[in-house]
This record gives structure tokens, C-alpha cells and sequence, in this order.
């Protein structure tokens, strides 16, 4: 008797089994597709578009970034700018793969290709950068480069967004830029280079228009400076600029 109990028993959960296995091949071929939960995001961000009061003259300058990739990998396009009196005085190209590596943080790895421009020599760079947010929400891109001939470089920027209102906002931001190096073809000296100071307040009309005027304090150092006087070109200015921030 308690052979055949176990016999049925057995027997019963089998069944049970497959009866239960077919129900949820049912349920499974009635199922919407399964949610994407690693989707691929883009963004262009036209972070600085403006024009700048300087004792050269008025400068027109630019800067801007992009990325697409999912939460952890990306592409990132950086690029900067600055044309005054219809030549162009900078611009460079960087092309890096982002990783995220813990929250709010990525780092990054590329190139870099600084433009002949102004008859100066063009120049490529492997890139590295660690790029995120700080504490107390400081938007921190610090970056180092190796060049060919020895050449190093190193750049560091940082802003910081002060909400007055929820659409008027003031944001102070900072850049310094040294080089391992002399380079006289392009102007450049060994040790700390330049650093700029601005400060620029904007007024959302959209969260991704806004117009916005400021103030920007810049300065170069060492060598550099020294090739700028050689060259009639003054190593301080304070600048008005007038603007407009976009992303989409």
C-alpha cells in the first residue's frame, strides 16, 4: 500500500508538473517584448557659443561636447574653439571611449588632434580623462595627454551651476592648461601655460535654450606669456561675453 501511495503521489506531482509548464508556455508566447533595460542614449551639448570683447579685437569662441552609448560605455566628442578678426586662433578635436566606473564618475580614453591654424603646426595626442561630478556638485573634466617627441600636456576645468531661480543661473568656471614642454611652433611654454576665470549668468527660457551674458578673466604664465609679448599679444585681458548655451 504505501508503495502504490508513493507511486501515485509521484505520479500526480508529474502531472501537475506539465500541466503547469504548459500554462506558462501560454502565458509566456501572450507576453509584451521583454523591457530594453541597457537602451543606447545620445546628447549634443553646445555648451559655450559666444562672442567675447578683447583687447584683439572681438572674439568669436566655442565650445561643445556629444556622446552616444549606453549607461556604462560611450562615445564622447569634445571640441573647442576661438576665431578673432575672421582667423582662426584655436581648435582642437577629441574622440574618447567613456566607461563608467562608479556613480557620477567615467573614465576616459582617446585622442586628441589640435587643428594647424594660424600657421602653426597641428599636433595629436593620446588622451586620458577622469570626468564627473565632484562633491557638492562640481562638474569636474580633468584630463592628461602624451605626444609625439616627448611633448605632455595636462588640462583641468571645472564649473559649478548656482540657481538663483529655477530658470536664472550663475555659474562660475574655471581652465588651466600645462604642457611638459616647450613648443614655439604653436606659442607655447613649458610648465602652466594659461587659466581662465568666467563668470556667466544665464536664463533658461527652455531647459535646453538659454541665453546668457558674463565675464571671463584670462591669464598666461611662463614661457608662454614670454612668446606673446615677443608677438605683441597681451598675456592678460578681461572679457564681456555675450552667449547662448543649447543641448538636444
Amino acid at each position: 500500500m504505501m508503495k502504490r501511495a508513493i507511486v501515485m503521489a509521484l505520479a500526480s506531482a508529474a502531472l501537475m508538473f506539465n500541466v503547469a509548464s504548459r500554462a506558462d508556455e501560454t502565458v509566456n508566447k501572450n507576453w509584451p517584448s521583454p523591457i530594453h533595460d541597457n537602451p543606447v542614449y545620445s546628447k549634443f551639448m553646445l555648451d559655450r557659443l559666444e562672442v567675447r570683447d578683447t583687447k584683439e579685437g572681438n572674439m568669436k569662441y566655442f565650445e561643445g561636447q556629444a556622446y552616444i552609448g549606453t549607461d556604462l560605455n560611450k562615445l564622447w566628442l569634445k571640441s573647442e574653439g576661438s576665431v578673432v578678426k575672421n582667423t582662426t586662433e584655436d581648435a582642437d578635436l577629441e574622440a574618447l571611449y567613456s566607461r563608467a566606473v562608479a556613480p557620477y564618475w567615467d573614465v576616459q580614453v582617446g585622442m586628441r588632434h589640435d587643428f594647424s591654424v594660424n600657421n602653426q603646426p597641428s599636433r595629436d595626442w593620446a588622451a586620458f580623462a577622469l570626468k564627473g561630478l565632484a562633491p557638492y556638485f562640481f562638474d569636474v573634466d580633468a584630463s592628461a595627454y602624451v605626444g609625439s617627441n616627448g611633448r605632455t600636456a595636462a588640462r583641468l576645468s571645472a564649473e559649478y551651476d548656482l540657481l538663483f531661480t529655477q530658470r536664472l543661473i550663475l555659474t562660475p568656471q574655471f581652465e588651466g592648461n600645462l604642457y611638459g614642454k616647450k613648443d614655439p611652433a604653436r606659442g607655447l611654454g613649458s610648465g602652466l601655460s594659461d587659466v581662465e576665470f568666467g563668470l556667466r549668468l544665464r536664463y533658461e527660457i527652455r531647459r535646453e535654450f538659454a541665453p546668457y551674458i558674463g565675464v571671463v578673466w584670462a591669464r598666461k604664465y611662463g614661457g608662454t606669456a614670454d612668446m606673446a609679448r615677443s608677438e605683441g599679444i597681451p598675456v592678460e585681458d578681461t572679457q564681456v561675453v555675450v552667449g547662448v548655451r543649447s543641448w538636444w
